[in-house]
């Protein structure tokens, strides 16, 4: 107010009064053109929040993401995306997240917590880790089986086994444990 009323008395330049309260010259004109077309009440703070948003996801299909997370409210944004998708709904997941934000359905127990260090073993060999990667990309129903030591994060091992089952997976074992000085524990 200061502001506007010294600049209304025009005894100093705009430039000068803009300067010495900090502020750019564009935003000193608009808060004059504001208190000269609306008054006091023009020196209010507007929202910020945009007039419209275009790309804002539809009510309903807000609402359905909504519904389905209180029927499952164990279920994260990925599990959720995979029942609209059987819907014919696509939605990215970090839109299905920002929804259960916004209508406050992330409990505070549900946040994972980063970690903090990574954890290693401190010698090679001392373990390896086992896991079937994901089918993506591949025309079998089971992705490859990777072996990793801790330690080093080598790759020991990337087969196709084509199966989860032992009987399948027990070829790649006796290739790998063959090949390499079996760890102190997998």
């Amino acid at each position: 107010m200061k502001f506007v009323v010294m600049a209304s008395g025009q005894e100093r330049s705009l430039t000068d009064l803009c300067s010495e309260f900090g502020i750019s010259r564009p935003t000193g004109y608009g808060w004059l053109k504001r208190y000269q077309a609306q008054g006091i009440a023009g020196m209010q703070e507007w929202s910020r929040r945009p007039h419209h948003s275009p790309s804002r996801t539809a009510a309903e299909l807000e609402t359905r993401v909504v519904e389905l997370r209180r029927e499952r409210p164990d279920w994260g944004a990925r599990k959720i995306q995979h029942l609209l998708r059987q819907e014919g709904i696509e939605l990215p997941a970090s839109t299905i997240h920002r929804i259960f934000l916004r209508y406050q359905l992330v409990r505070d127990g549900d946040r994972q917590p980063r970690a903090l260090q990574r954890f290693e073993r401190a010698q090679p060999n001392q373990l390896w880790q086992m896991d079937f990667k994901g089918p993506k990309g591949w025309d079998q129903p089971v992705g490859p089986l990777s072996v990793l030591d801790d330690h080093s994060r080598y790759a020991l091992a990337l087969e196709n086994t084509g199966s989860t089952q032992a009987q399948a997976c027990r070829q790649c074992w006796s290739g790998f444990f063959g090949r390499a000085e079996c760890p102190k524990r997998c």
